[in-house]
């Protein structure tokens, strides 16, 4: 069930909701979108592609990274690495053309040999920039101009530590505040910068950073911030980093990477990492306690790739990336499995117009209706080579995917 409002809070929240329905499909402006779940709120996509695919918009060279695009007011920020230095670049999202660049020198090496760019999304919020290099290096520009306002080393000024590869946090943009999930020494796990000077707010916990980005969310007429750790889930108010409550939950292998953002639903949190972890799913109460309703060790173990959820079913990938992971679709009150498409192989998914946008790490993209009587695929395409592992963004019908040396603009809008 839906957590439930007061009757003097009901206005704002209507108010909100009507706000999120007006902009939510012209801007992806973070990692997972407007709604940092996934979900793609605009009605003007169509159910069905020409036999050679879906119009081109443009294409363009680019170079390393994971971090996905972001877009709002019809611009598209680009974090990638050039050379050796990690590159801020805005783009015209209807054209491809750069309004201004940011950059700056980097001397990441990946330790296992992968792409050595940056592997936060970057966010836009409030005419600023945000974004989290694989260094540790966090930024804050201009969004008009992309002049510097400010930076932090949170490699240096907490000892964020490297982890197995480079640092990953995509930041989450709450009020006044930025937050990150570091790792950082003496009390720094979480931090909390001034959006306006970078001056830290405040500082929360001892946990390992993990690969996941946190989540901000009202349950219960509270707010939360959301950030699983390699420790487990930390449910922090998000104006002074007070615990509300933790949840010790990660797999047994030290050497694992948890990477899916916390998925919440309604009072639910779905938790879900590979590694022999398996997938859980939470019971916040109003006294701000947590409940376990169910966990599984084998039903929804998502690597990389965060699941979506639609009327009830959660959708995504089961298994580790390397070994082929199954497509599922999962009942979420009673974590029954009801469809799985195995050894289907690792993407992303987003929930558009009550369909599945599938993205492979192959490249192809999939249009399926979003139901657990089946995956019945509808629509097939390849817009990209092999080795796709960014998520998309998509924003006024139009779908922005990122491979190992490429960005693509896709129209999914139905004929106009």
């Amino acid at each position: 069930m839906p957590p439930r409002l007061h009757p003097k809070n009901q206005w704002l929240h209507y108010a909100l909701f009507l706000v999120a329905l007006r902009t939510g499909a012209g801007d992806w402006p973070q990692f997972l979108g407007s709604t940092r779940n996934g979900v793609y709120a605009g009605h003007d996509l169509a159910d069905a592609w020409p036999k050679e695919g879906p119009p081109v918009v443009w294409r363009r060279k680019i170079g390393q990274g994971f971090a996905g695009p972001a877009i709002a007011s019809a611009k598209l920020v680009l974090f990638h690495r050039v050379a050796d230095r990690e590159t801020v670049e805005c783009l015209d999202a209807g054209t491809a053309k750069s309004l201004w660049t940011f950059d700056y020198p980097t001397a990441y090496r990946d330790d296992f040999g992968f792409d050595e760019g940056p592997r936060a999304t970057p966010a836009i919020a409030d005419g600023k920039v945000f974004t989290f290099g694989a260094e540790g290096l966090l930024h804050c520009l201009d969004f008009a101009s992309g002049r510097k306002l400010w930076s932090v080393n949170t490699k240096s000024d907490f000892q964020a530590p490297k982890g197995f590869f480079g640092i990953a946090c995509s930041p989450l943009v709450e009020s006044n505040a930025v937050l990150l999930n570091i790792g950082g020494a003496k009390g720094a796990g979480v931090v909390a910068f001034d959006t306006v000077t970078g001056k830290p707010l405040w500082r929360s916990g001892d946990d390992e950073a993990s690969y996941s980005s946190p989540v901000a969310a009202t349950l219960h007429d509270r707010r939360y911030a959301f950030f699983f750790t390699r420790a487990g889930l930390l449910a922090l108010n998000p104006a002074d980093g007070k615990l509300f409550f933790d949840f010790p939950w990660r797999p047994r292998v030290h050497a694992s990477v948890s990477a899916a953002t916390p998925l919440v639903i309604g009072d639910l949190v779905f938790l879900s990492a590979s590694y022999e972890a398996g997938a859980v799913l939470l019971r916040v109460r109003e006294d701000g306690k947590v409940d376990k309703v169910w966990s599984a060790a084998d039903v929804l173990s998502n690597h990389y790739a965060t699941s979506i959820c639609h009327d009830g079913f959660l959708y995504g990938f089961d298994g580790r990336q390397e070994v082929g992971p199954n497509l599922r679709c999962v009942e979420l009150k009673s974590g029954k499995v009801r469809w799985s498409e195995d050894r289907f192989g690792a993407g992303t998914v987003t929930l558009a117009n009550q369909y599945l946008l599938v993205l492979r790490e192959s490249g192809e993209l999939i249009l399926a209706p979003a139901s657990p009587e089946g995956f019945k695929p509808v629509a097939r395409a390849q817009i990209l080579p092999n080795g796709v592992r960014a998520y998309p963004a998509l924003a006024d019908g139009l779908l922005y995917a990122r491979g190992k040396d490429s960005l693509v603009c896709i129209d999914l809008r139905k004929t106009r």
